[in-house]
């Protein structure tokens, strides 16, 4: 395994981590502990199989164990964080605004899928292997995360549709 396959992986580790999380400094941590943890485990990665799904699946699994054991906040207070970037007209900015704060209400599980599909452009075979679920529950978390998302951004508040089981 040539190290130059890893590190062309790494802007796609960074854009996912950072959709995830919100913030730039963990998803950097969060892509260096992944990096880390596939160096070191370089030997257990199946030559002919998906480099992407693998390291992808190291990453999710380093999130569910940060969610299962959380850190003290942090808060670095380097240049780059009080630059704010800017777009071109103010709506484009509002309109991602928006579309974070929107995918933020969203549960754990369907924002990971909703991500994967729409920033990553994986197919739901290496999301399934990712994440360790069958097909039809990506398929799934896939339409209801889009579902909610749309209501959310059209400034509707989800239903839930529940059954009265007596």
């Amino acid at each position: 395994m040539e190290s130059s396959a890893i590190l062309a992986e790494i802007p796609r580790l960074r854009r996912y981590a950072r959709a995830l999380l919100g913030d730039r400094a963990a998803a950097d941590d969060l892509v260096q502990d992944t990096l880390e943890r596939a160096w070191s485990r370089i030997r257990q990665w199946q030559a002919g199989s998906d480099l992407r799904a693998w390291l992808f699946s190291i990453m999710h699994n380093l999130r569910v164990d940060q969610i299962r054991h959380p850190v003290v906040p942090t808060h670095s207070f380097d240049e780059d964080d009080f630059a704010v970037p800017t777009r071109p007209t103010q709506t484009d900015t509002l309109e991602l605004r928006d579309l974070e704060s929107a995918l933020r209400q969203l549960p754990d599980e369907q924002r990971e899928v909703l991500l994967l599909v729409a920033l990553e452009d994986m197919n739901y075979a290496d999301i399934a292997a990712t994440l360790a679920i069958p097909i039809g529950t990506v398929m799934s978390r896939l339409s209801r995360g889009r579902e909610r998302l749309r209501l959310v951004m059209d400034g509707q508040a989800p239903v839930a549709r529940l059954k009265v089981v007596r």
